[in-house]
């Protein structure tokens, strides 16, 4: 856990400092059964058991962090896939992303998404290696 609190830290103070790379806020749903096997705008399989996302907002293949405004929950996610295209969204979650925010039953939360490739110098893959070994 203590990863996870040190890298927020450290990525909301130099996140404000760069123009491009702004926190966002608004309205997360997520994606599943529905999806799951099918091909994503990347052109790897979709995989509802994955952290993934959808997003028009950040490039493909990188990594944010979402987190729960309402129950403080957090999950690191790679975008893999365009969406949503439902109005007033700002991204969408695979389920597995969903369940960890605890936000399944409800299906659509309001949230915060930080980029992580724009906080740090090294890659973001790595980041998110060493987060996994600490937790």
């Amino acid at each position: 856990m203590r990863g996870w609190v040190a890298l927020l830290c450290f990525a909301f103070i130099f996140s404000y400092a760069q123009e491009e790379c702004k926190v966002l806020e608004g309205y997360a749903s997520w994606y599943g059964d529905k999806f799951h096997k099918r091909k994503a705008s990347s052109g790897e399989v979709f995989d509802k058991y994955k952290y993934t996302a959808a997003s028009r907002h950040f490039d493909m293949h990188s990594y944010v962090l979402v987190r729960n405004l309402e129950n403080g929950k957090e999950v690191v996610v790679r975008i893999n896939d365009r969406g949503p295209y439902k109005r007033g969204r700002i991204i969408d979650l695979s389920r597995s992303a969903a369940e960890k925010l605890e936000m399944l039953k409800k299906g659509v939360v309001k949230v915060q998404i930080l980029p992580l490739g724009c906080v740090a110098k090294e890659d973001p893959e790595e980041i998110i290696a060493d987060i996994i070994k600490t937790d």
